[in-house]
């Protein structure tokens, strides 16, 4: 007579004789991001859940995925519109300027203003300066003395700061210390890529674009 095993018995034995299913390693993309695009990183980390890893890189020509605010100025092979910033010239709430005209936003920037005040920029290099450029400046030379800022986030803190500083902010680096004064103009949030997009690099893109 043969002897019946135990039903958990046999569920245990054909347990361990199971093949474990290899589990897929997360894909990696290496993301590249002007600071004036930081804040749309949080879009890209949300898109990516835990089933993409993004690796940041300060090489723009090495990444999967670089963000930049505006148009670029050699427009690559592959560019995609993923949002919209406003680029904005703004001042501490103290300051005594008001809503200003174009004229009088250039003026202000080559050193002209009445009264005199403090402004602050960007390197030429600096997408958000670039925009500001086009818009405002129009190729004309900004002032001498012209402080510049190396990022959006020191740019927010001497305006903060400085009573009498006027500066240039995309609207998502905004805080409620600050006072927008004229409108620069809105601009493309882009994803450029070096090659087509394709797996995780074109799964993100889609997302973004949603």
């Amino acid at each position: 007579m043969k002897r019946l095993l135990p039903a958990g018995f046999i569920l245990l034995l054909l347990a361990s004789c199971a093949t474990e299913t290899p589990q897929t390693p997360p894909q990696i993309v290496s993301v590249y991001s002007t600071s004036a695009a930081a804040p749309w990183l949080d879009r890209l980390y949300a898109c990516a859940g835990d089933s993409i890893v993004l690796s940041r890189t300060a090489d723009p020509a090495s990444a999967d995925i670089s963000l930049h605010i505006g148009e670029t100025e050699f427009p690559p092979s592959f560019i995609y519109q993923i949002g919209e910033e406003e680029i904005l010239i703004v001042v501490h709430p103290d300051n005594p300027l008001q809503t200003l005209t174009a004229e009088e936003a250039q003026a202000l920037f080559a050193g002209l203003g009445n009264p005199p005040v403090q402004v602050w920029v960007y390197p030429s290099d600096e997408d958000v300066f670039r925009v500001f450029d086009q818009f405002v400046m129009k190729g004309r030379s900004v002032s001498p003395s012209a402080k510049v800022a190396v990022d959006p986030a020191q740019m927010s803190d001497a305006l903060t700061v400085e009573a009498g500083a006027v500066g240039i902010l995309p609207r998502s680096w905004l805080t409620a210390s600050l006072r927008e004064v004229y409108s620069v103009a809105k601009v493309p949030v882009l994803v450029i890529t070096q090659r087509e997009p394709q797996g995780a690099v074109g799964w993100l893109i889609d997302c973004l674009q949603k």
